[in-house]
């Protein structure tokens, strides 16, 4: 709400931590055994904690987040492949896809992700790039490149070990939220077990079974790769991202996940950031002495990092005019992360206010004018003396 340009603003702002994020504590990271990892909040990206997270690993089955996403953008999920080129060939990991089996795009996408099927990926690759694996993966490095993954690159699109297929846990973090927002690989990758094509296909991320709040997002293991994981995981409106590349042991990858994941969501409070009723800034009202408080119409909970510092913002008159309303909106508060708006509220009266009338108006003046003259009579009796 505009206010009078006469009667002026006053604009304060100030580094604060919020209340109870303040005072809360957050314990250690655990210590984990593995080549890299990287903790992040899936919501604004932001590392939380991070270990070797630029080292260029083998990243095995994860290498699939990357396939699903270019098939994605290539294909629609109604659509029929034809099952060619060196699909059937393909092992380890598979549903034993045979040659000119049809399945659709999202019947393969569903074997892709859960199942970890590696046929499936060829399946994909052949069909998205008209006959040539190669120029499919082709597309997985110019998608790399995009994403500004700068520690990626694929050479083939199930993952196996091989010579210039690597990435690190800062890309594969980048590549997971990317993949995220897409809304067929988020509900794929949440599922535990299902049917596709007459298989029945059970998901390898060990995590949907067992750490409450998974939502993702997709396993990896070669001996090159060792136990690798990326993980998601959502509560109370957040969601957090754990990275784990090069773990000893499938146990000990789950087992490190959940407690990466859990440390993750001790980084955050339910905390008001807006306190309702609470007086944000105090203005002058004309022929008083007195100051009319601004208060925060009603509060705002928000969840904020633990120890993170935020800034509140208040924008008020520094006089009002006469009459005013209570609950009349003065002003705004604003809570900034950086140069992040989080939330803006109005500030309103406190209480009712009347103009005054002519004769209190004369008794304001009158009352100044023998304050100035008694000032004035001090100063002359002091100078005299």
């Amino acid at each position: 709400m505009p206010v009078p340009r006469r009667l002026g603003l006053l604009v304060a702002a100030g580094a604060v931590l919020l209340a109870a994020a303040a005072v809360a504590t957050a314990g250690p990271p655990p210590a984990v055994e593995a080549s890299s990892i990287l903790i992040g909040n899936g919501a604004n990206g932001v590392v939380l904690l991070a270990e070797s997270e630029t080292e260029r690993l083998p990243i095995a089955s994860i290498t699939k987040v990357m396939t699903a996403l270019i098939v994605l953008e290539h294909a629609r999920p109604s659509d029929v492949v034809r099952v060619g080129g060196p699909a059937p060939t393909i092992g380890e990991s598979s549903i034993g896809l045979r040659t000119g089996e049809r399945l659709t795009v999202r019947g393969l996408l569903t074997a892709l992700l859960v199942q970890s099927a590696n046929d499936a990926a060829y399946a994909l690759a052949w069909h998205v790039g008209d006959g040539s694996v190669s120029r499919f993966v082709a597309l997985m490095n110019e998608k790399a490149a995009e994403l500004g993954l700068r520690d990626t690159h694929f050479s083939r699109p199930d993952g196996l070990d091989a010579p210039g297929n690597h990435s690190s846990a800062r890309d594969l973090f980048k590549l997971a939220r990317v993949a995220m927002h897409k809304p067929l690989i988020r509900r794929i990758v949440r599922i535990e077990e299902t049917t596709v094509a007459g298989r029945t296909l059970v998901n390898r991320n060990d995590l949907l079974f067992s750490y409450p709040g998974t939502i993702g997002v997709k396993t990896g293991h070669t001996g090159d790769a060792g136990w690798s994981q990326v993980a998601a995981a959502r509560r109370d409106g957040i969601t957090i991202y754990a990275v784990l590349l090069g773990g000893p042991s499938r146990a000990e990858r789950n087992a490190d996940l959940a407690e990466l994941l859990d440390w993750g969501f001790d980084q955050y409070r339910r905390v008001a950031i807006v306190r309702g009723r609470v007086t944000y800034a105090e203005a002058l009202v004309p022929f008083s002495e007195a100051r009319l408080a601004l208060v925060a119409a009603e509060p705002v909970v928000a969840i904020a990092q633990v120890g993170h510092p935020l800034v509140e913002r208040v924008v008020a008159p520094a006089m009002v005019e006469l009459p005013v309303e209570a609950g009349q909106e003065l002003g705004q508060i604003q809570i900034l992360d950086g140069d992040k708006v989080l939330v803006t509220r109005p500030l309103v009266a406190a209480e009712s206010l009347d103009a005054p009338g002519v004769g209190g108006r004369a008794r304001w003046y009158a009352d100044r004018a023998l304050d100035h003259a008694s000032d004035a009579l001090g100063s002359l009796l002091g100078f005299l003396l």
